[in-house]
């Protein structure tokens, strides 16, 4: 008899537990990132390495596939991360693989986005093919109180003398919903001349990431940060697990630590990019310790994924499953699947 009322009596306060869960409310707010994959306009700009996106260069890029190139990224920036827990296109998005301001502005102003009013963050970087990265923000949620490029400056290893010129690290500090926040965006170095051959160069741009994250973290030790981007590195390598010191779980995410949930995705076979079938995830999204706190007061991490749509992805031929990307004198997307994660804070 008294098992039974035991029972009963917890049944009862389970159901009050999760009655009163249930009459909680949230608010969630998308982050996300892109490799545009070359976004050019269809202007020769002699400072710059853009020949190959010209009329006359080897992608023949008219005005009409610039326009087609802006009408998809437009439907996929529209689209990250919505489901049916989440409507609202990314109140942030970082970006790369891009030309200049101009073709942002274009962007922005693509029927799919323009009732978003997304503001801009970019700066110029030295990389020779002329490409960089950026922000973009809906103005109505992040208000951006600062920003600045941070270089990175490299040298070729068999050269110390000579300079390698790659993208900066954007970094943009602003308010999302009335609460401070760090967004810093990257395109680390590529993988050219070989994964263990050019290594150093992104170890270099994790040691840089972590020397911009531990100035913020000593200005204020509760820091939010996210930062992210194409590493061209996974979450396994040294310059994530190492230089910039990522963890993959979160009970091993100290103070002033910093938090990857990509690599459990990448764990699992996960990736946002194929070469020769093997799937690799080099976009990521990487969270400060105080995101991961258990008190939902203010933002804190929810969830993260890998936005591979099908119509993101190439349905028939040899690159079956791949990203869908510009091929045979068609306009695609990207090589890449954008990531993105939830930020979410109960409201009264």
């Amino acid at each position: 008899m008294r098992i039974k009322k035991f029972i009963a009596l917890f049944i009862v306060l389970f159901s009050i537990t999760i009655a009163k869960a249930q009459d909680k409310k949230f608010k969630v707010q998308t982050i996300a990132f892109y490799n545009f994959e070359n976004l050019f306009d269809t202007i020769n700009n002699a400072n710059v390495n853009d020949e190959e996106y010209t009329p006359t260069g080897t992608q023949r890029w008219t005005a009409e596939k610039y326009k087609k190139k802006l009408e998809n990224l437009s439907r996929v920036l529209n689209e990250i991360g919505t489901s049916d827990q989440q409507k609202e296109s990314p109140v942030i998005i970082g970006g790369s693989e891009i030309e200049n301001r101009g073709v942002l502005e274009d962007l922005v102003k693509q029927p799919l986005l323009i009732n978003k009013d997304y503001g801009i963050v970019h700066f110029d970087s030295p990389d020779k093919r002329g490409i960089d990265v950026a922000l973009l923000y809906q103005k109505k949620h992040f208000k951006p109180t600062s920003s600045i490029n941070v270089p990175l400056i490299i040298y070729d290893q068999s050269d110390k003398t000579q300079r390698i010129y790659t993208r900066d690290q954007l970094l943009v500090t602003g308010l999302l919903d009335g609460e401070e926040m760090h967004f810093i965006v990257n395109h680390w170095p590529s993988r050219s001349g070989g994964e263990q051959k050019s290594s150093p160069n992104r170890e270099a741009a994790g040691r840089l990431n972590r020397k911009i994250i531990d100035s913020l973290y000593s200005i204020n030790p509760n820091a939010k940060i996210i930062t992210m981007g194409d590493l061209n590195d996974g979450p396994y390598n040294k310059s994530v697990k190492i230089e910039l010191g990522a963890k993959a779980k979160k009970e091993e995410t100290k103070e002033r630590g910093m938090y990857n949930p990509m690599e459990e995705m990448s764990n699992k076979g996960i990736g946002t990019l194929a070469y020769r079938d093997a799937w690799d995830l080099f976009d990521q999204m990487i969270l400060s310790e105080p995101f991961i706190r258990k008190d939902y007061t203010s933002y804190r991490f929810w969830k993260a994924g890998v936005y591979n749509k099908p119509f993101l992805t190439q349905t028939t031929g040899q690159y079956k499953g791949y990203p869908l990307r510009n091929s045979n004198g068609q306009v695609g997307f990207s090589d890449h699947f954008p990531v993105y994660l939830y930020l979410i804070k109960e409201v009264k």
